[in-house]
């Protein structure tokens, strides 16, 4: 007797639950994990790949010793932050997470205009590879971030869009956090652009 009734609860339970889009969240924030591991492979690949950029840099320009600690540091630092896909559910240490990456894509950035002053090192095969490498690994991690920035605004947009906002809130899917422009003031300024006019 008590047996149909109950069947028929879960049978209930089940359709609701089907039809509030507990099973698209779970997809979404699955698929977001996942873009989110392919940013931190890139990231880790392009961290693996400084040292030997350094120990070649620094055979031939050993006087640019700040640009090269510089480097090592960000490195370091980079490193030294836990990046787990719980690291995405976390504002705070995301955004920690992205101002070293930042730090990091500086130093190199540095880096690779002080090259230019040396002729033979942007000659040297063994540097031109790391660089090739490195320009490589630099588009595959904008391909990593598109693909993560795509997933988290799908997943944001179901998680805050009406009824499945309702089963967010019940079940603690909460809105991931995005990648940001550090700078964004400053990129937003229309440039200066003074040709100097002698008359």
């Amino acid at each position: 007797m008590f047996r149909l009734p109950s069947v028929f609860v879960l049978l209930l339970l089940t359709f609701t639950l089907s039809g509030c889009g507990y099973n698209a969240l779970t997809a979404g924030d699955e698929q977001v994990k996942a873009a989110w591991s392919e940013v931190l492979n890139q990231y880790k690949r392009r961290a693996d790949l400084i040292p030997n950029l350094v120990k070649t840099v620094e055979g031939f320009a050993r006087q640019e010793r700040d640009v090269l600690v510089g480097v090592t540091e960000a490195r370091s630092k980079v490193s030294s932050i836990n990046a787990t896909p719980e690291l995405i559910n976390d504002p705070e240490a995301f955004k920690q997470f992205q101002a070293a990456q930042s730090q990091l894509s500086g130093a190199l950035s540095r880096l690779l205009v002080t090259v230019e002053r040396y002729p033979e090192l942007k000659s040297d095969a063994n540097f031109r590879e790391l660089q090739a490498q490195l320009e490589g690994t630099e588009n595959r991690i904008t391909v990593a971030r598109n693909r993560y920035i795509d997933a988290v605004r799908e997943y944001n947009t179901k998680a805050r869009s009406f009824p499945t906002n309702l089963t967010a809130m019940m079940f603690g899917f909460d809105v991931k956090p995005n990648f940001t422009v550090e700078n964004e003031a400053e990129i937003s300024t229309p440039p200066e652009v003074n040709f100097g006019s002698d008359s």
